[in-house]
Parts: C-alpha cells; sequence; structure tokens
C-alpha cells in the first residue's frame, strides 16, 4: 500500500487544542519531525486538518 511521509514545518504553539492533538496523533513531536504513515482515508483527514503545519510527501 502507498505511503506518505509527514514533516511537521511549523510550531504547534498558538494553534487550536485539536490540531494539537491532531499532530500528536499524527506521530509528530517538534519541528522537522518526520513521521511515515500509510495513505489511507483517517491520515489524510489527520493531514487536511494541520496542513498549514506540515508538508506531506507521497512514498512510491
Amino acid at each position: 500500500m502507498a505511503q506518505i511521509k509527514v514533516t511537521q514545518v511549523k510550531s504547534a504553539i498558538g494553534t487550536k487544542p485539536n490540531q494539537r492533538q491532531t499532530l500528536r496523533s499524527l506521530g509528530l513531536k517538534r519541528i522537522n519531525h518526520t513521521v511515515v504513515q500509510e495513505d489511507r482515508p483517517e491520515i489524510r483527514g489527520m493531514v487536511a486538518t494541520v496542513t498549514h503545519l506540515v508538508a506531506v510527501e507521497e512514498i512510491a
């Protein structure tokens, strides 16, 4: 199955609590931290919630 690489590029300071929780659910802990997740609708929805804080790359 396809995977996506999610990298936190901006700080979560000053964001809404649900956005901070979404970053934690994705496994991101700090700026420039990168995690690899399965490309599923649930993960895509979480990424859409914090799209202004993360960068996404698709892994073939």
